[in-house]
């Protein structure tokens, strides 16, 4: 009957709904909030069976999926940890008249578990996302000249594939026939799409460009580029999962001690003391009520999720408070450089003309690459909106260029060296050093030509963002070291590091590189990464706060902590101010708490501390953190400094 049902029950949705952690979580806080609410309302209007009714829900939806834990946790791994805590206080204030208190205690316990889960989440969708990228197969050309489609796990080394334009690269491979350019960005960072000729490499993932080409598999995919990117995100997320669950040693011995406290103290008031039976377990149940954790657990969600809106309201996403408290102490601070420093766009940033107008160039170049999709080819044509001369005949040479004819008959052209030595045109040694001089300042070089005379050397680069210079400048003021790692090339990175006031660069790094970069950074302090491309998730992962930028890749996204979502580098230093605003109070709030129980727990033991009065100090100590912590939703996130203009 089972097997006859699960089909069904896969496609309810409120079956799915269900079975979500993190969905039915809310579910239930939620249930558990309007519970606490409506029984105190009640209560107001003298309600009785009402308010019984509400509490009773809210013990249901708040107490019984952390009921059902503790009994695993105690049945499975022997141990008592903080659920079986809160059930018991919870169980032990409406014992003695007090379920109001008992249910708030099951709210914030609850709410706090919900956004636990929520956090620990973005694994698999990091991991979904990165999948994404992985083709599903790829035409293999057979022996009589056919093509067939085979899946990923069916491609062999030794298969030659074709891969037509807009298609991704199946595995990693060495191109045999064809020439064609390749977009690299999302495993290397490299802003400008790679020309591929016979004989070059290829990785999986990467998406080509205009040509069709085969490539011979070298390895499966398995043993991919792309697949072990994946593995790389996975491991670097368990190793952090790891670290944030270092408070959960503590659980285990807070809870006995606590639990085995009441007993105790029912023992020692009756037997000891003499007290009857009814008012030793007042007694009792009035030191678990004030020495459960219930502002202990509210001070750091409280400051949390205070500092998280305000953050959010700015356009600094956080994703949990573990980032939080890592950004506040960050003292290394690592950029990646295309998308993150830079704009990620490539555009015309020189033009040096050798006949005729600037003009009259810029048109001339608006003119033939127009209709070209080549990034390089778009960035020079959008550097022009006036008109432009009509060229006929336009043919793109992969790998080198493109050629025209205007109406007079001039041939029009523009392209690297391997298009002059095609047309048999010869640089003087001058414009050739000219061009390594741009080459030098990271700029992709072309030139323009009509006939066999150059009119115009071109630079096509990308730009650094308008505010990363301040921001990396502030960053500095503070102390921190910065750094920039990419898998650019090296003069391009440095031209970039020096514009933007970064004197330590790592280039020409694959995403495995970047990653044992991270890993040693984070043995000489605490690491913040800041990228936007697939190829910094591993590093996003494996530093102590990973940072993306908005319009970065969807598994940078999944896989930072904090989303610059206004793609505004100032916002980090803002950002970085907050974190620490929030440590502060997030410590002050625990400081407190822990002292309340401490003082007030001393004075109910020896009876000086009635029910109310404990219940008065409990719900003051909580309503107090809660009150510090909301304090941080006026803070102002931003990373202008006046003094750096």
């Amino acid at each position: 009957m089972s097997a006859a049902v699960s089909p069904i029950l896969l496609r309810n949705p409120w079956w799915l709904f269900w079975h979500n952690e993190v969905k039915r979580g809310f579910l239930l806080s939620s249930l558990t909030l309007l519970g606490v609410v409506g029984g105190f309302v009640a209560r107001g209007y003298e309600l009785e069976g009402l308010q019984n009714s509400l509490w009773a829900m809210a013990f249901l939806a708040g107490g019984v999926p952390s009921g059902i834990k503790a009994v695993r946790s105690l049945l499975k791994e022997h141990k008592l940890d903080v659920d079986l805590l809160m059930v018991v206080a919870a169980l032990g204030a409406a014992s003695v008249g007090q379920a109001g208190d008992g249910a708030i205690l099951l709210f914030l316990f609850s709410l706090s578990n919900t956004l636990q889960s929520w956090a620990m989440n973005r694994t698999r969708r990091a991991i979904e996302a990165l999948m994404t990228l992985h083709p599903e197969g790829a035409n293999v050309l057979l022996p009589d000249g056919s093509e067939q489609w085979k899946p990923l796990d069916a491609l062999r080394p030794g298969d030659t594939l074709v891969v037509r334009p807009g298609e991704r690269f199946a595995a990693d491979g060495t191109l045999l026939e064809g020439y064609t350019d390749v977009d690299e960005s999302a495993l290397t960072g490299e802003s400008v799409p790679v020309d591929k000729k016979p004989g070059d490499p290829v990785r999986s993932g990467t998406l080509n460009g205009h040509g069709v080409v085969r490539v011979r598999v070298e390895r499966p995919a398995s043993e991919s580029t792309l697949a072990r990117l994946i593995k790389l995100v996975e491991s670097a997320r368990a190793a952090k999962s790891r670290t944030e669950r270092f408070a959960e040693r503590f659980e285990g011995p807070y809870t006995i001690a606590v639990l085995s406290s009441a007993p105790l103290v029912f023992m020692v008031a009756h037997y000891g003391f003499g007290l009857e039976a009814a008012q030793a377990w007042y007694r009792a149940m009035t030191f678990l009520v004030v020495a459960s954790p219930c502002a202990v657990v509210i001070a750091t969600p409280a400051a949390v999720l205070s500092a998280m809106a305000a953050g959010a309201r700015a356009g600094a996403l956080f994703k949990s408070g573990a980032a939080l408290e890592s950004l506040s102490r960050a003292n290394i601070f690592v950029f990646d450089k295309t998308g993150t420093l830079t704009q990620g766009r490539m555009k015309l940033v020189s033009l040096e003309v050798l006949q005729g107008s600037e003009a009259e160039a810029r048109a001339l170049a608006a003119g033939i690459e127009r209709y070209s999709e080549h990034p390089i080819a778009q960035a020079i044509a959008q550097a022009w909106d006036g008109p432009v001369p009509e060229i006929g005949e336009i043919r793109a040479i992969q790998g080198h260029g493109v050629v025209g004819v205007m109406a007079d008959g001039t041939q029009v052209w523009v392209g690297n060296r391997r298009l002059l030595g095609e047309l048999g045109i010869k640089l003087p040694p001058g414009l050739e050093a000219r061009l390594q001089i741009l080459e030098h300042q990271g700029q992709t070089t072309a030139v323009l030509g009509m006939n066999h005379h150059p009119v115009a050397l071109l630079g096509v680069g990308d730009t650094p963002r308008p505010e990363a210079a301040r921001a990396v400048a502030e960053l500095r003021q503070q102390g921190a070291r910065v750094i920039m790692l990419t898998g650019d090339r090296e003069a391009v990175a440095n031209h970039i590091a020096a514009q933007v006031g970064i004197s330590e660069v790592y280039a020409e790094l694959l995403p495995e590189e970047k990653l044992e970069r991270i890993l040693q950074l984070s043995r000489e302090g605490t690491v913040v990464m800041v990228g936007d491309g697939l190829n910094d998730a591993p590093a996003l992962n494996a530093a102590a706060v990973g940072v993306s930028m908005a319009a970065g890749s969807d598994v940078s996204l999944e896989s930072a902590d904090l989303v610059l979502m206004k793609n505004d580098l100032n916002r980090l230093v803002g950002a970085q101010k907050l974190a620490r605003a929030t440590t502060r109070t997030v410590y002050f709030n625990l400081t407190f708490a822990l002292g309340v129980i401490v003082v007030v727990g001393a004075f109910a033991l020896v009876g000086q501390v009635p029910l109310p009065m404990g219940v008065l100090a409990h719900e003051g100590g909580t309503v107090f953190v809660v009150l510090v912590g909301l304090r941080l939703l006026l803070h102002r996130v931003s990373g202008w400094n006046p003094s750096l203009q």
